[in-house]
């Protein structure tokens, strides 16, 4: 499936190479616009929503391995061969599975508060629940919509968030089919080791690495992996603290640089 997409050309002349920036669940392209903003100088920028999100299409087909080739086959629409990409939570694991099915044309992997592992919890029912709540309601207006969410969701930031995908009654991504495959996308399957350099970062609040096991997947299956911690931030850490996370990615991407 080829995605929807914004492509900004670097505005250095010297351009390092293309970034690719894939966001979470419920998300869409834009979410990680503080991130493209920081880094469009040297880096040609590419932002996608992934199936099921924002304005790509719909599909009945929901695991990492579809998600990752719709990835390449927007790449090689736009005729990228050699990319880096930077991922967070569901986006996160998008990453990560591109190691494994194009692991010559990826260069650079930065993967935001996740971890390659399956998780256990069910963390969204909430979620679910006010998003079929809207939809059953018919409302039109975000307005409606946040009224019946607040039933549901306690957290005005997430609501806000949602509505970003809410758009004269509709919602842009499919609840239907992101319910159906949820332990999908929670789940994981060990990949084959990533032999690179690669750069876990993680929120000091976030409960997504927090637990041993999950570091130690993490290094056995991205053995060259640094973890690194943004402190005061959770799960949003781009969001909460954007300084913090755009100076370790830029210390990275540095490194690898002088060492190729």
């Amino acid at each position: 499936m080829q995605l929807n997409y914004e492509f900004t050309q670097a505005e250095s002349s010297l351009a390092q190479g293309t970034l690719v920036l894939i966001h979470g669940l419920f998300g869409s392209l834009s979410n990680l616009g503080v991130l493209a903003r920081a880094f469009q100088t040297d880096y040609d920028i590419v932002q996608i929503d992934l199936r099921n999100h924002g304005l790509s299409e719909h599909s009945d087909e929901m695991n990492y391995s579809v998600m990752a080739h719709d990835v390449i086959e927007t790449l090689d629409q736009l005729k990228i061969e050699q990319f880096s990409v930077i991922g967070h939570s569901m986006g996160g694991k998008v990453a990560m599975k591109l190691s494994e099915i194009a692991p010559s044309r990826l260069a650079k992997l930065i993967v935001l508060d996740m971890a390659p592992v399956a998780y256990q919890q069910r963390h969204h029912d909430a979620i679910f629940k006010a998003l079929n709540a809207v939809t059953e309601a018919q409302v039109q207006t975000r307005k409606q919509a946040t009224e019946i969410m607040q039933s549901e969701i306690h957290e005005n930031g997430v609501i806000q968030f949602l509505l970003k995908s809410f758009n004269q009654g509709q919602w842009h991504f499919n609840v239907e089919v992101l319910y159906r495959y949820y332990t999908e996308i929670t789940g994981w399957n060990e990949i084959k080791p990533w032999t690179k350099p690669s750069l876990f970062i993680r929120g000091e609040n976030s409960q997504y690495i927090a637990q041993p096991e999950y570091v130690d997947a993490i290094y056995k299956q991205f053995p060259h992996a640094k973890i690194k911690t943004v402190s005061n931030a959770g799960h949003w850490l781009h969001a909460e603290q954007p300084e913090q996370v755009i100076a370790h990615i830029r210390t990275y991407l540095q490194q690898i640089k002088s060492e190729v």
